[in-house]
């Protein structure tokens, strides 16, 4: 988790004794023992789990990096005073100084955090850097701040669907509709077969008429009757031809038609200008199916159903389908159903089967937990990103109501009760979304 809290308040540190480098290249902040454990793990991760965890988990660091730089571009275009730039929490590993900002690693791998000064009326700034605080910033500014983690996550996001689209391609053309197919296998006995359809032809038309997806084509078919006459145009080897087929019966619905073909969907780029549009809609859809999701768990009813799945340590799996029946395509089998959120243990497994398919399930991973991690980072709750909204949002009302006054700060005194409530039920659904992940994971 990435956040914009400061860590407790630490002794004032000594200065370091004459002789001791403390430049730019420092190495007052290292710790070689530590440093040399943390390869040791990269080494054994990348050994033991082979390369695909290894890239997710470089990449996760990546992605909180950037969270971070967001938060840390954001102060210092501010004019705040930014003290720490770390990944990690807990003891350091590893650091430098350059002009008045330690960067570096630290020993927990659980995110990461800027450390701006005077977030709050409690923290103690020294008069001379009272002006450079965070407190003390306009609105706009420490609005700016605030959501810039938020904001990178989502731009990460659109710059892959991006990419994903002019560059590397989608199956079926885009990642919400089977636009571009083929035909991928042909049923025995069935009308394609009789008719001569081969593996690999695509159908451009029915009767004349342009189907825009193969659902909105299958439906057209299934629509008609057995017996019924189509004329098919077809693409074979470049070349288009027609073909006339005679509808069979589909076994399971005998008033129902049936061609006889399964798709294959046809990795496909729509070139750079395309690809804004489509990356800006794909961003669009998901975006709002996440918060629903969202929304969703964190009802009375989300919450009680997933603590009933804590308790029973995962509910029973799903049934196996009969047999020659077709998998729920695209539905991820496990114990809790839609109802689950995952832990980074989680998040690295699904990634982690997900890049053994290519560099498009790489990708795809990271679309998907920039947004989620986006939204769930601006939840209107201390210590994350969007309490210090709320926050801000608040302290700006009080002042507009009393105009000519001096700075109205919110009294965090009264608030860390509830921020160590928060605290508390985030390492408490952290500890539960690991403990499913390990007893009843999630499986594509």
């Amino acid at each position: 988790m990435t956040s914009l809290q400061q860590p407790p308040p630490q002794p004032d540190t000594p200065p370091p004794p004459p002789g001791r480098r403390t430049d730019d290249t420092g190495g007052d902040g290292t710790n070689p023992v530590r440093l040399v454990i943390l390869a040791a793990l990269v080494a054994w991760l990348g050994i033991a789990g082979g390369w695909a965890p290894l890239v997710v988990v470089l990449g996760v660091v990546v992605m909180i990096f950037l969270h971070e730089l967001g938060h840390y571009l954001a102060a210092r275009w501010g004019g705040m005073k930014v003290t720490e730039f770390f990944i990690g929490f807990g003891p350091k590993i590893w650091s430098f100084r350059k002009g008045e900002t330690e960067y570096g690693l630290k020993v927990i791998p659980a995110g990461a955090y800027v450390k701006v000064i005077g977030m709050n009326n409690l923290d103690e700034v020294a008069p001379e850097d009272e002006p450079r605080t965070y407190r003390q910033a306009s609105y706009p500014r420490r609005m700016a701040v605030a959501v810039a983690g938020s904001t990178m996550h989502f731009a990460q996001a659109l710059l892959i669907l991006f990419v994903l689209y002019a560059f590397v391609g989608v199956p079926g053309g885009s990642l919400t509709e089977d636009r571009e197919w083929e035909v991928g296998e042909i049923v025995p006995g069935s009308a394609a077969a009789d008719a001569g359809i081969e593996v690999d032809d695509r159908v451009l038309r029915v009767d004349g008429i342009r189907y825009e997806t193969f659902t909105d084509f299958a439906s057209s078919i299934a629509d008609r009757s057995p017996g019924d006459d189509v004329e098919l145009t077809i693409r074979r080897d470049g070349a288009v031809e027609t073909v006339v087929v005679e509808l069979g019966a589909n076994p399971a619905d005998r008033s129902r038609a049936m061609l006889g073909i399964q798709r294959d969907l046809v990795t496909t780029t729509v070139g750079p200008v395309r690809a804004v549009g489509a990356s800006v809609g794909d961003f669009g859809e998901q975006f709002v199916a996440t918060i629903g999701f969202i929304g969703d768990f964190f009802t009375p009813g989300g919450i009680s159903e997933f603590a009933g799945n804590v308790a029973d340590g995962g509910a029973d799996p799903a049934p196996e389908p009969p047999s020659g029946a077709p998998p729920a395509s695209g539905e991820p089998s496990g114990s809790s159903g839609d109802n689950r959120i995952i832990s980074i243990l989680g998040a690295v497994q699904i990634g982690s089967e997900l890049t053994e398919n290519g560099l498009l399930g790489f990708l795809l991973f990271f679309v998907g937990i920039n947004i989620t991690i986006g939204i769930f980072n601006l939840l209107p709750v201390l210590p994350l990103d969007g309490g210090h909204v709320v926050v801000a949002t608040y302290e700006r009302i009080r002042e507009a109501l009393r105009p000519g006054r001096a700075r109205y700060h919110v009294d965090m005194a009264k608030l860390l009760p509830v921020v160590y409530a928060v605290f508390v039920l985030l390492v408490l659904l952290g500890v539960t979304t690991i403990y499913m992940d390990i007893t009843d994971p999630v499986r594509l």
